[in-house]
């Protein structure tokens, strides 16, 4: 077997890992919608949480170094807010859930990488060329039209998700910051940690008990974060980021499918057409970028400096729902 052959191979598994990654994702998405409509989505994301904690603990104690190696970061205070800004974002999105469905929450949602672009220049002192702020513009025009401001259909309640999307892009531009010295075992283990703790308070604080059926769905919602998660890793592992990326954008029709059939939401035709240029945008600054950074690889190559690339946190992709 030929290199090329065995790298055409590895990017098909983890086209298809990605894809498997965005079912689990979406199914979990409708559990939390169900599990937030009757109890404190507060109580919901801290136990998983306390679920996902245990995971990434015994991941890391398994590993190279052990849980002392996991835990030892060069910028912990960057890695704590990343935490606490990561389960915020969960419980925003949630919310937006349980408030517009999980089509209208989606599309509102999948905006996030067009933030990231557009704010990696202020906060990470990257340049961001006419192209991409050309597909950041249309993605929001895209935002514009699924929100439709200005109409009798407009609800305040459309921005939630559009916060969220806002705190995941934060979190992501945090995550490739601590990525120049942090390895992605170390901020994964800490996304876990920290936001196992940050939650704790809160959920006690409003806890209710579950029906014993809810129960078994809470601990399926668990079961899809490990796997969901173990998935990715593993998509990760076996092909580049930027080939798979945008097979991550399927969580969208995965997760209103289940929205139209599960919870009888309506699809809107403007959510469609709005949707799609969001995804399109978003696609296209995921392959701007890609390009960068091959351009970038062979600079590097032709005056023989040594490129060091950070593997991706697997939380850095969506989801982590």
């Amino acid at each position: 077997m030929t290199a090329q052959t065995a790298t055409v191979q590895n990017t098909r598994l983890g086209i298809w890992l990605m894809i498997a990654t965005s079912i689990v994702f979406a199914a979990q998405d409708g559990i939390s919608r169900h599990l937030a409509t009757n109890y404190s989505v507060m109580m919901v994301v801290m136990i998983r949480f306390w679920v996902f904690a245990l995971f990434v603990v015994a991941l890391a104690a398994v590993s190279t170094g052990g849980l002392r190696a996991a835990a030892k970061s060069h910028y912990p205070w960057v890695q704590l807010a990343r935490g606490v800004i990561l389960v915020a974002e969960i419980c925003v999105m949630v919310v937006g859930f349980v408030k517009l469905g999980l089509i209208e929450a989606h599309a509102v949602f999948t905006c996030y990488p067009l933030l990231i672009a557009a704010l990696s220049g202020p906060i990470l002192g990257e340049k961001v060329g006419w192209r991409r702020w050309t597909a950041i513009l249309v993605g929001f025009a895209g935002v514009l039209i699924i929100l439709q401001p200005g109409f009798a259909v407009f609800s305040p309640w459309a921005l939630v998700p559009l916060l969220a999307a806002l705190l995941f892009a934060l979190y992501g531009l945090m995550t490739r910051f601590v990525a120049r010295k942090d390895s992605a075992p170390v901020s994964f283990f800490w996304t876990g940690v920290v936001g196992a703790i940050a939650m704790t308070p809160f959920g006690l604080a409003t806890w209710t008990w579950m029906t014993p059926a809810d129960w078994g769905w809470m601990a399926t919602l668990c079961c899809t974060a490990v796997l969901g998660h173990w998935l990715l890793i593993r998509a990760y592992a076996v092909a580049e980021a930027s080939a798979i990326q945008p097979f991550a954008y399927l969580q969208l029709v995965f997760a209103s499918t289940i929205g139209l059939f599960v919870f009888g939401e309506v699809l809107r035709i403007n959510v469609v057409v709005g949707a799609s240029i969001v995804v399109a945008a978003g696609v296209f600054t995921l392959w701007r970028q890609r390009v960068r950074e091959k351009a970038a690889g062979r600079a590097g190559q032709s005056t023989g400096q040594d490129l060091r690339s950070a593997a991706p946190d697997p939380d850095s992709v969506k989801s982590v729902r």
